[in-house]
Parts: C-alpha cells; sequence; structure tokens
C-alpha cells in the first residue's frame, strides 16, 4: 500500500528463501561470533540475533523450542546460547549486536559489513579501541573524548572489562600497527557519513 511504514527489507528473495537466508547468518553468527555480509543482510540478521539473545535471558521451555526452530544446527547452538551467551547478556539491557561499516568486499561494491556479537572475543570496537590507546600512548598524547567514551561503552557489561582491555593494550604495544607483516589487522570501517557528503558533492 503507498505510504506504507516500511517494517523490513525484502531482500529481493520470496519470503521462504528470505528466512532461510536470515537462518543461515544468524547461525554462522553464533558459530563464529563475528561474520561479514552484505549491510542490508547485516541488519535484518541483526533484528533475529537480537531476538535470539532475548529468548535466551528468558530461559523457558518455550523460548528454547523457539531458538530451536530458527538455528540450522540447534543441538550445537542451544548450549551456547543458553549458556555462556545469557550469562554474558545478562546485566545488558540491550544491544547484544553491533553492525559495522566496511569497504565493499565484492567488485560489485555492494554497501557491506561485519555483524558481530558485543563484549565478545571478536568485538572490533573493543579490539579498535585498545589499538587507539596504545597509539595515542606511545606517541605521547592524552586521550580524546570520544576515546573517554568509547572505553566507558566498551567496559561497562563487559565482565572485567578494564583489565581486559589492559591486556589488548598491552599487546598492541608489542607489535608495530601497520608495519609488519604479522602486525594485526583490523579491516578499514567506512563512516557512512562521508559516503553522504561524497554523494551531495557529486550532485
Amino acid at each position: 500500500m503507498a505510504g506504507a511504514r516500511f517494517k523490513y527489507r525484502h531482500l529481493g528473495r520470496s519470503s521462504s528463501h528470505r528466512q532461510a537466508l536470515l537462518r543461515n547468518l544468524v547461525t554462522s553468527l553464533f558459530t563464529h561470533e563475528s561474520i561479514s555480509t552484505t549491510y542490508p543482510k547485516a541488519k535484518e540478521a541483526q533484528r533475529l540475533a537480537e531476538k535470539l539473545i532475548t529468548l535466551a535471558k528468558k530461559n523457558t521451555e518455550a523460548s528454547k523450542r523457539r531458538a530451536l526452530s530458527i538455528f540450522f544446527t540447534p543441538h550445537e547452538l542451544l548450549p551456547k546460547l543458553f549458556g555462556p551467551l545469557r550469562e554474558r547478556y545478562a546485566d545488558r539491557p540491550g544491544g547484544y549486536t553491533r553492525v559495522l561499516l566496511i569497504e565493499p568486499l565484492k567488485s560489485d561494491q555492494a554497501p557491506s559489513a561485519i555483524l558481530e556479537l558485543v563484549d565478545g572475543p571478536k568485538d572490533m570496537r573493543f579490539a579498535m579501541t585498545a589499538r587507539t590507546i596504545a597509539t595515542t600512548r606511545k606517541a605521547g598524547r592524552p586521550l580524546s573524548e570520544m576515546t573517554e567514551r568509547n572505553i566507558e561503552k566498551v567496559t561497562r557489561y563487559r565482565k572485567n572489562g578494564e583489565r581486559e582491555l589492559q591486556d589488548m593494550v598491552k599487546m598492541m604495544n608489542g607489535v608495530a600497527i601497520g608495519g609488519r607483516d604479522d602486525a594485526v589487522t583490523i579491516p578499514r570501517l567506512r563512516d557512512p557519513r562521508l559516503s553522504k557528503e561524497g554523494d551531495e558533492a557529486t550532485k
């Protein structure tokens, strides 16, 4: 209907194909805790992943049956979802996943993104904050206000967050960032504001 409220992205697929795609993405996300895909797919998979963690926090038989119907490998992932992940997010009121825009991964230049579980071993913002702290301290400069805010964000609900952050900063100090083949590499993120400014400049 014309003027109807946008509810979800169809992703150019039938309903059954779309559901199968999202189930596959979410299964991969909870298996590896971080996946790369196109931005629209990441945003739609994020909605389903958030619902699954909410089900895990309820921890009822009904929520377990619902999660069982979503995962492609439920017997492998249900113990993880209702065990370590439920405990990880017990005190977090929401925002269990994060979508980060990155440079296009394919030749068609489709917008790409990383979808990850926050406060996990592959938390990209946690690693980037640690790298920023390491490079700033090495240069002898004080931490910026934005870095201070990021420190508060990545450690607020993370168990032993401040200690783990300092450990990662020490690890970052032990590598020459961007200077050796064995250095820790972090995907280059894309600021959506820059793309908008570029589009306006070309008009």
